[in-house]
C-alpha cells in the first residue's frame, strides 16, 4: 500500500470567461481530494496578472489554501510589494517565488533579476508571513552552465529564505533522488515536492518537455509513437507510467507530490485515487 503523503495541484489562469467557469468546477472536484494547496501561475513579467488575481479571488477562502506564483524578472520592487501587501491583506500566506521568463521585447532584467533576489525581497518586505516555495530542477535548469552551478543557485534561494521546493516535471526518479542527495551534502534539507505531469497526449507532452528542458526517456517516446493516434492506449500507458513513478518517489521518501493539473480534473483525480492519496 502506498504511504499517504500530502498532495497539491497547479492551475493556470484561464484566458476566457468560459475557461474561468470550467476551472471553478475543476477546483471543486479536485478539492474533494483534500490537497494541501492550489498554486496559480503568473505569466512572464506579470503578463497574466489580472487573470491570476481573478483566479485567486475565485478560490481564496474556499477551503483549500491558495499559493499564487510570483515571478520577478523584468518587474520592479514597487509592483511586487503591492502584490505582497494585497495577498497578505487577503489572508494568503503561501507564495511560489520564481524568476520567470523575460517578456517578449523587453530589455533589461529589472530590479530583481533572479529568484533568490525575489525570495530575499519577500523576506525583507513581509518578514516570515509567507511560506515560500521555489522551483527545483532535478535534470538541471535548461539555462544552467553546469549541474554544480544549478545546485549552487538552489542553495542561494534557500539561504535567502525559501521554505520548500517544487520540481520541474520529470520521468526519471533517479534524477530526483540524486538531486536531493546533492542538496543534502550542501546541508539543504527543506522539503522538495516532485512535480508530476500526467501523460495524456504525446505531442503536447513533447512540446512541454522541449520548452522546459525536461527529458522524456527514449522508451516512453518510442511507446507513445507506437500508439500513434490511439488516445485510449496513450492515456492507459501514461497512467501506468505515472502511477509507478509516484509509487517509487513516495517509497524513496518524497515528502509530497505536486500535480500539474492542466486545468483538468482527469487524469489527475484518477492518479490520486489509484495511489490511495485521497
Amino acid at each position: 500500500m502506498t504511504k499517504r503523503v500530502p498532495i497539491s495541484f497547479e492551475f493556470f489562469p484561464p484566458k476566457t470567461d468560459a475557461g474561468a467557469e470550467k476551472l471553478k468546477i475543476v477546483h471543486q472536484e479536485l478539492q474533494l481530494l483534500n490537497p494541501e494547496f492550489f498554486s496559480i501561475t503568473y505569466g512572464a513579467g506579470g503578463s497574466t496578472r489580472e487573470r491570476t488575481l481573478a483566479a485567486i479571488n475565485d478560490f481564496n477562502g474556499k477551503g483549500t489554501a491558495v499559493a499564487p506564483h510570483l515571478s520577478c524578472i523584468g518587474d520592479d520592487k514597487a509592483r511586487i510589494a503591492e502584490l505582497l501587501d494585497l495577498y497578505q491583506s487577503q489572508g494568503i500566506n503561501r507564495i511560489v517565488a520564481l524568476r520567470g521568463d523575460l517578456p517578449s521585447g523587453q530589455v533589461g532584467l529589472g530590479e530583481l533579476p533572479y529568484a533568490q533576489d525575489l525570495v530575499r525581497f519577500i523576506r525583507e518586505h513581509s518578514g516570515d508571513h509567507f511560506h515560500i516555495e521555489v522551483a527545483a530542477y532535478p535534470e538541471m535548469h535548461p539555462q544552467a552552465e553546469t549541474f554544480d552551478a544549478d545546485i549552487k543557485r538552489f542553495v542561494e534561494k534557500v539561504n535567502a529564505g525559501a521554505n520548500a521546493g517544487i520540481t520541474q516535471f520529470f520521468f526519471n526518479p533517479d534524477a530526483y533522488f540524486y538531486f536531493i542527495e546533492r542538496l543534502e551534502k550542501e546541508g539543504i534539507t527543506i522539503p522538495i515536492a516532485p512535480g508530476i505531469m500526467p501523460i495524456t497526449n504525446a505531442s503536447n507532452l513533447i512540446r512541454f518537455a522541449d520548452g522546459t528542458g525536461a527529458e522524456i526517456p527514449r522508451w516512453i517516446r518510442k511507446q507513445l509513437a507506437a500508439y500513434g493516434d490511439d488516445s485510449a492506449s496513450i492515456k492507459a500507458f501514461g497512467h501506468e507510467v505515472i502511477v509507478k513513478l509516484c509509487e517509487r518517489l513516495i517509497a524513496g521518501g518524497a515528502p509530497t507530490l505536486h500535480f500539474y493539473s492542466m486545468n483538468q480534473t482527469e487524469p489527475t483525480r484518477q492518479l490520486v485515487v489509484d495511489l490511495g492519496l485521497n
